[in-house]
């Protein structure tokens, strides 16, 4: 073969190459594009936030007297209904931050966001929800997280969790599942401050608490508790003291089949669940915050339009006030039964 075909040839050769490597370059960058198009997202979510006799809450912290109460409906603080997208908590900078991505659909920086820009938006800057409530009483005692606990044999539910809301499908005459996963990837979280309700002087310094439901199961189908890395370098976003877990609350059809009617399954604690103490002479002011974790391994794609009920209810606590009592995490022993007399959330009749 003459030299100069063989030339020819080489260069063919190299260019076919180059073509090919173009070819994955320009799929790997479209299946990218197609990916961040499909940004986890929630976009419908009650939340209710209920306490027991003992203590009450308000909206503001001079509200006056008609105005303190046992329950309150958080989107009545937050003024609105907004939807949630993926950020992660820095524990050390105590803010949010979201990723950025380059040109190329590749995670670029994490960029820092505030409360002012960034929650209750349902705009391009809404990433989450944030509100605060205050509470007082006229008698020291804890506060804690209460209990879960089904009502009428689970068709409702009362306490804390976080669950998908069930869907009726009148085509197929069945619920399907509003949450999408999403309730494996919300965090609640509940930075506590003491006010001296005779000076309105912080009285210590605050503390961060970040509540993680359905932490035993997954997206995937596994089960297990897995650690959500933080971006300060820790592999968790909170130390243990600070974090409160709970199991997955789920559904299931009654049977036959009823329009307005599951069957609900709560989730326990497995962790120590009080948040503060609390004396006649304070106010305490409790920042609720409301997200989806960015760095959740069941933050994925198939979080899309999810809807979800999250029941916030606070109980009394008169024994043990000198400190926490541990609960080990592999264990639900030890954990107090649930409050008899507590009654359910009007929000209940919703979840359907």
């Amino acid at each position: 073969m003459p030299e100069k075909a063989k030339k020819q040839k080489r260069r063919t050769f190299l260019y076919l190459w180059v073509l090919l490597a173009l070819f994955i370059l320009l799929v790997t960058a479209t299946y990218t594009w197609f990916n961040i198009s499909q940004t986890p997202h929630v976009n419908d979510m009650a939340v209710y936030v209920n306490v027991q006799n003992g203590i009450e809450i308000a909206k503001a912290y001079d509200a006056p007297d008609d105005e303190w109460g046992q329950r309150i409906d958080f989107y009545d603080v937050i003024k609105g209904e907004y939807p949630l997208k993926p950020v992660t908590w820095s524990n050390k900078e105590q803010r949010f931050y979201a990723m950025s991505y380059g040109f190329d659909g590749r995670m670029s920086r994490f960029t820092p966001l505030t409360d002012e820009r960034n929650s209750n938006r349902s705009g391009g800057d809404g990433y989450y929800l944030a509100g605060t409530i205050y509470v007082r009483t006229d008698m020291t005692c804890n506060v804690k997280l209460a209990e879960a606990v089904m009502i009428n044999g689970g068709e409702n539910g009362a306490g804390t969790y976080v669950i998908g809301m069930p869907v009726w499908d009148s085509e197929n005459i069945a619920h399907t599942d509003g949450g999408n996963g999403a309730e494996s990837a919300i965090r609640i979280g509940f930075r506590i401050t003491h006010i001296n309700r005779h000076t309105d002087k912080t009285i210590e310094e605050p503390e961060f608490f970040i509540y993680e439901p359905s932490c035993d199961t997954h997206i995937s189908g596994s089960e297990g508790y897995y650690k959500t890395p933080s971006i300060d370098g820790t592999d968790n976003l909170i130390d243990d003291e600070h974090l409160i877990l709970q199991t997955a609350s789920t559904w299931e059809e009654t049977y036959p089949v009823q329009h307005d009617v599951t069957i609900k399954d709560l989730g326990t604690f497995k962790t120590n669940r009080q948040l503060f103490r609390i004396t006649a002479d304070e106010k305490i002011k409790v920042d609720i915050y409301v997200w989806l974790e960015g760095n959740d391994c069941d933050c994925v794609a198939r979080i899309n339009d999810a809807k979800i009920l999250a029941n916030l209810q606070f109980e009394v606590d008169y024994s043990g006030q000198s400190g926490y009592e541990d609960i080990p995490e592999d264990t639900t022993e030890g954990i107090s039964e649930p409050v008899t007399e507590q009654q359910p959330a009007a929000s209940e009749q919703k979840t359907e």
